[in-house]
C-alpha cells in the first residue's frame, strides 16, 4: 500500500510540473501568432474561416497554425452537413485555399 502512495505522489508531481509546461507553450504560440497578425503576415482566424467556408460549408472544428515550406498555413477542419470533416489548407498570409481533403 505504501508503494502505490509513493507511485501516486509521483505521478501527481510530474502531472503537476507538465501542465504548466504545456499551458506555457500555448501561450507562446499565442502570443506569436499574435504578433504575425498585428505585423499583417497572417490573416485573423475570423478571417480564414471564412474563407475556408467558401470552399467548404459547415461547422469549422479546429484550426492550427504552422509553418510550412516556408509560408504560414492554417490548418483548418470543418465537418460538413453530411458528417463528413474535412481539411482545408490555407495560405495564412493570402487566404487561398492550398489543399483540401476529406479526413479519415
Amino acid at each position: 500500500m505504501r508503494i502505490l502512495r509513493l507511485f501516486s505522489m509521483a505521478l501527481l508531481c510530474c502531472t503537476a510540473v507538465a501542465v504548466p509546461t504545456q499551458r506555457a507553450f500555448a501561450d507562446e504560440d499565442y502570443v506569436a501568432a499574435r504578433k504575425l497578425r498585428e505585423s499583417g503576415k497572417i490573416l485573423s482566424l475570423e478571417d480564414i474561416a471564412i474563407r475556408a467556408r467558401t470552399h467548404k460549408t459547415g461547422e469549422v472544428l479546429e484550426t492550427e497554425l504552422e509553418f510550412k515550406h516556408d509560408r504560414y498555413v492554417y490548418e483548418v477542419e470543418i465537418l460538413d452537413g453530411g458528417g463528413q470533416v474535412w481539411e482545408l489548407k490555407l495560405d495564412a498570409g493570402t487566404g487561398d485555399l492550398i489543399k483540401m481533403e476529406r479526413d479519415d
